[in-house]
């Protein structure tokens, strides 16, 4: 079968390969002028590194570099992607500054693609899976004041447009947001060199783990199935879940485990001192992400170096008020009526998760729901749209093993058709289904139908359960206490291989 992938960031490049292993003809098509996704050089900001540790953050059939440290840099994971498009000879399928502009049926048919790319060529394809990423395209606020702010040499960019240091040298600084890019990016500007000042403007403070608690890395407490455990999931698969949210003495445990856990964070982080100290309990932490702390951004705040205004936004955007035009200052007036200088605005706001303007508009109609939330059954396939899937609309805190997981179930799919599936009524009920509790337990706060965290394992089991395969027993029961080791699902390609040939 001729497949058309779009984009070749992680879930792109598992995608190539898994399918081309399979035996389908692939061909990639990438915007961008490298691969890597968000881990490019034109989409990855100054400070950014994995959240995972680099053994729990890799592609099953490649573990990371022993030189790579800990916690890889974006640089380094880019470097490592290439090494893998390399081992797999992913390259030749690869075509880069190759943006689709358009997606269209072949002239009378219903079934299969014509892709149109920017280059003016036409390709064919039986199906496409659309890998373009749900963290692709920054939101950036359109502040009251933006026009005249720029008019006078401010910039307001997303935090992925600040490619480096030189961008900020001798500037004021407003970063916006307290999510993990945001002080990511904090920490980085804030270095000798960088900025002239810098300030955070978070509208909500959230709850953040440090990368070691008391010494202890955060992968032994979270990156494992007991710690996924210690948030209830929508279809509980284990005797301990059930036990840990259905039972009066296992309750007790669950919150008395993640209440030492949030009074340790506190003391190590010295949110209270600092002022710092989130609303709520420390379980929200996993309400719809789980930021991890960036090392040293607090350290900062304590000694000034980065100025945390919490419990507002950005109202305007211009000049102080002051009546001597000699003295007025680029900045934003904050919701408190306080005034920031900044002649950069750095905005650490999410991402918009739209519907790809190069598919029909018929079709982009029924990929989301009255919220804009995304009907994908499994997170990969469209509800009303043949010969469509989607790769990377699944974001865990184990995106390169969601990805291969994902791209499984598509080759599956590939294979077997609708047979493979329940009938179109149950996957809109259990589609619908899901969005409506990812709406109840995060407030909202899901990207559309697309972050999983903290269910990363739970997703993964779905996926692969819904193909006949996953890892065995014995590889689950370690992931209960020893975090996840992503090189445990590498024979799955040929396993799926071997299970197709015989049916």
């Amino acid at each position: 079968m001729k497949v058309c992938i779009v984009g070749a960031g992680i879930s792109g490049l598992t995608s190539a390969k898994i399918l081309r292993e399979l035996g389908h003809d692939v061909v990639v098509f990438e915007k961008g002028s490298d691969i890597g996704g968000v881990w490019g050089a034109s989409k990855r900001y100054p400070g950014l590194a994995t959240q995972n540790t680099k053994d729990t953050y890799c592609l099953s059939d490649m573990p990371m570099p022993k030189s790579y440290p800990e916690w890889p840099a974006g640089v380094q994971v880019q470097a490592y992607l290439e090494a893998y498009a390399g081992k797999h000879n992913l390259h030749e399928a690869i075509h880069l500054d190759c943006e689709v502009i358009e997606m269209k049926r072949p002239a009378g048919s219903k079934r299969g693609w014509l892709i149109k790319t920017g280059d003016g060529n036409e390709t064919k394809a039986d199906h496409v899976v659309i890998c373009n990423g749900i963290f692709s395209d920054g939101a950036i606020p359109d502040y009251d004041g933006t026009a005249d702010f720029k008019a006078k040499g401010g910039k307001v960019l997303h935090t992925s447009q600040i490619g480096d240091l030189d961008q900020v040298k001798g500037k004021a600084v407003i970063v916006v947001g307290y999510g993990k890019s945001a002080c990511d990016l904090a920490h980085a500007v804030s270095e000798p060199g960088g900025a002239s000042q810098t300030t955070v403007v978070a509208r909500r403070l959230i709850w953040k783990l440090p990368r070691r608690i008391r010494g202890l890395g955060y992968k032994w407490l979270l990156l494992t199935r007991f710690g996924e455990a210690l948030f209830e999931y929508i279809n509980p698969s284990s005797f301990i879940e059930r036990f840990l949210h259905h039972n009066r003495v296992g309750r007790g445990m669950r919150n008395a485990i993640v209440g030492a856990l949030g009074y340790v964070v506190k003391g190590q982080l010295r949110l209270e001192t600092l002022g710092l100290l989130p609303e709520g309990a420390f379980d929200t932490i996993a309400r719809s992400t789980i930021s991890l702390s960036t090392e040293g951004f607090y350290d900062k705040v304590a000694r000034k170096q980065i100025d945390v205004r919490k419990d507002v936004r950005i109202t305007r955007v211009g000049t102080s008020d002051k009546s001597d035009k000699q003295q007025q200052q680029l900045g934003a007036t904050l919701s408190d009526g306080s005034f920031v200088p900044g002649d950069i605005i750095a905005c650490g706001t999410g991402f918009r998760q739209q519907t790809p303007a190069f598919l029909p508009e018929k079709d982009q109609a029924t990929l989301i729901d009255e919220k804009s939330h995304w009907l994908l059954y499994r997170h990969i396939k469209p509800l009303y749209v043949e010969d469509l899937t989607f790769n990377g609309y699944n974001s865990s805190l184990f995106c390169p093993t969601s990805s291969e997981s994902a791209a499984l179930w598509i080759g599956a799919y590939l294979s077997k058709g609708d047979a493979m599936l329940p009938k179109l009524e149950e996957q809109v009920r259990a589609t619908k289904e899901k969005l409506a509790w990812l709406d109840k337990r995060s407030m909202g706060k899901h990207a559309s139908g697309t972050n999983l965290v903290p269910f990363s394992l739970h997703s993964i089991d779905d996926t692969l359960n819904d193909i006949g395969l996953n890892i065995g027993p014995f590889a689950r029961l370690k992931q209960w206490l020893l975090p996840v080791d992503p090189t445990a699902y590498r024979h799955l390609p040929s396993r799926l291989k071997s299970k197709l040939s015989q049916a």
